[in-house]
């Protein structure tokens, strides 16, 4: 066993199991997927501590509990596809790739986005399509989704988004309120999404989800 291999063991272990995550398709997809080919190269010895890791940019790579909370959440079918918002250098979507049909990993960063779709191959992330594009717009062409995850915080939801997902499916977004941060998980039914709290986490705010500033005269 590698050195990075009894890391991810402990990451699991430690990290994951003792935070009431209990589908054993994630703890196996995160047991399989090499964490440390998914930062940069700086970062690697860091890739299994237990906080977010710094991609550069304001950008950060989820925690494992965090992610994997999520993912424990959302219950992902073997049948149903998925838009990873925020994917970096796809990470979280080659993890989701593992649970869905199929994932769709929308990264706005040129560098990033342009790194991803090498570090999935080499996973084997062979269902799971990397794209470049304005987070905040989605990617329609793809959907509707099964599942939207947004892989950084958010202050809001832009409609553009949200309009992608499909009836009766699952979104999950860490929302950015002063200084918390709370997961939640919507349900859409008939056109809304109702909203409920996962559980406590926070992430940096990502591009084009920022709540707009509002301006009295």
């Amino acid at each position: 066993m590698t050195d990075f291999q009894q890391r991810r063991t402990m990451m699991v272990d430690t990290q994951v199991r003792t935070n009431d995550v209990t589908r054993y398709p994630v703890i196996a997809a995160m047991l399989d997927i090499p964490r440390e080919d998914f930062v940069p190269d700086a970062r690697r010895d860091v890739a299994y501590m237990g906080d977010n890791i710094d991609l550069g940019g304001g950008r950060v790579l989820l925690e494992p509990r965090t992610l994997a909370k999520m993912l424990d959440a959302l219950d992902i079918q073997p049948s149903e596809l998925l838009l990873d918002v925020g994917s970096g250098y796809g990470y979280s979507a080659a993890v989701a790739g593992r649970l869905a049909q199929a994932v769709v990993a929308l990264e706005e960063n040129p560098d990033m986005a342009a790194a991803a779709p090498a570090r999935l191959a080499a996973a084997g992330a062979d269902n799971v399509a990397a794209v470049q594009g304005e987070l905040a717009a989605g990617y329609p062409s793809q959907g509707p989704y099964d599942i939207i995850m947004v892989s950084g915080g958010i202050e809001r939801l832009p409609e553009a988004l949200a309009g992608q997902l499909a009836e009766g499916g699952r979104i999950i977004a860490l929302f950015r309120e002063g200084a918390l941060g709370l997961v939640r998980l919507g349900f859409k039914r008939e056109g809304r999404i109702d909203w409920r709290l996962a559980f406590h986490a926070a992430a940096p705010v990502l591009p084009g989800f920022a709540r707009q500033a509002e301006f009295v005269l």
